[in-house]
């Protein structure tokens, strides 16, 4: 276990490198589905392996669509694992936000470069609020500080967030009480923060609450009928892995007072689900193309190192093997989930497991490294050589913690 005094950079969301050493066998571009399957099964089932008591998938290959469990969903009981669980997806709600205030742009609503001071002139005042801008938000260029850095400060404040319920401008209070992590608009500074400003500027603009605002539409239209935002009751409606994090043994975390993370993480989904999102949302259906164009321009994680990625409106690019590839990861406490997809949409892949560590040692943690295999195996299995390819993504949450 890590010293206290590290835990708030260790929950810290940030564009983080983790590194991968793989070696897995290649599949030919004529490869049969059933070889592609078989791979993908093999591939799941190390990452249960490797130590996650349950993780479960969708891919998509053109019209092929793979759906897999591994192990136990359930430590209490035992349960196994099924391929279409519902699952708390943390981050990933930014890019429904994100999304909506882009639609709202798109309607003359707003501008993406109007001050949020002018959107919000009771609840951002001063310098925050004639510079910071919806944009900033949205690329996490704001410079306004990580709440969640003061909410999650110790491993037993994990357990007493569980039972709070948070309003959002209580949240937005704390924010702004921190030090700035930066000029507005100077860099990347991933910050949840900023989605809790977004969606007050949703409620403020449409009179609703940005949750029914989403599911209108975004959630109604796309027929996403597992996907919903549970606003502060605790549970997860209808079958769902556990919540384990791993200093903290089987104590299940699924049953979570969620208002914490509102806007900035809230939803709860299924694999099928994000991936017929994605799939909408870049296939053009959701935003015009210009507004999609806003949506993909980007930061850089590092200006030092900008091959390495971006962060734009709600969403982000990594390179792979196989070229860029485009969406969110996200998590809670002792659930994670990544959603990534082809520019051409040719594959998609929505990865979820019930489990969450952290750790500051340089060496990849055994179920990291397993759950990369698996990414490759079905991001980009014709391009995966046969000796240890070494690739490097970029997660927002970082690494497996998984606080948002």
């Amino acid at each position: 276990m890590h010293c206290m005094s590290n835990f708030p950079r260790i929950l810290r969301t940030a564009a983080t490198a983790l590194v991968l050493a793989v070696s897995v066998t290649a599949l030919p571009a004529s490869a049969s589905a059933d070889t592609d399957n078989r791979a993908l099964r093999q591939a799941l089932a190390a990452i249960h392996a490797a130590g996650a008591p349950g993780a479960f998938a969708e891919a998509r290959d053109g019209g092929r669509v793979w759906a897999g469990a591994t192990g136990i969903a359930n430590l209490t009981n035992a349960a196994p694992t099924r391929p279409h669980m519902r699952h708390r997806v943390g981050s990933i709600t930014k890019t429904f936000v994100a999304t909506t205030i882009l639609q709202l742009a798109g309607e003359r609503r707003l501008g993406l470069d109007d001050p949020v001071g002018t959107l919000l002139p009771d609840v951002v005042t001063g310098e925050v609020g004639e510079r910071v801008t919806v944009r900033m938000l949205l690329n996490h260029t704001s410079g306004i500080g990580n709440y969640t850095d003061a909410i999650f400060t110790t491993l037993d404040t994990l357990e007493s967030v569980r039972t709070i319920t948070y309003t959002p401008k209580e949240l937005v209070a704390i924010a702004l009480d921190m030090p700035r992590t930066g000029e507005p608009g100077a860099t990347y500074s991933y910050s949840n923060s900023n989605y809790i400003l977004a969606g007050l500027i949703i409620q403020r603009l449409t009179g609703n609450d940005p949750a029914a605002e989403i599911t209108r539409r975004i959630l109604r239209p796309l027929r996403l009928t597992d996907t919903y935002f549970p606003g502060a009751d605790p549970t997860i409606r209808r079958p769902h892995a556990g919540a384990y994090f791993a200093a903290l043994g089987v104590r299940d975390f699924s049953t979570y007072n969620m208002t914490w993370a509102w806007m900035a993480g809230e939803l709860i989904s299924t694999t099928s689900d994000l991936n017929d999102f994605y799939k909408a949302l870049f296939g053009g259906k959701l935003l015009s193309p210009a507004l999609l164009a806003q949506m993909r321009t980007t930061v850089p994680f590092d200006p030092s190192t900008p091959e390495s990625g971006g962060y734009g409106l709600g969403v982000y690019f990594i390179d792979t093997p196989c070229g860029q590839i485009w969406g969110h990861d996200g998590g809670v406490v002792g659930q994670v989930t990544v959603s990534w997809h082809l520019p051409d949409l040719g594959r998609q892949l929505t990865y979820a497991q019930n489990f969450s560590h952290y750790q500051i040692t340089p060496e990849l943690h055994p179920i990291d490294a397993a759950s990369q295999t698996f990414f490759l195996t079905a991001l980009c299995p014709e391009e995966i050589p046969l000796r240890s390819p070494t690739w490097s993504p970029h997660f927002v949450d970082q690494g497996l913690m998984h606080v948002l």
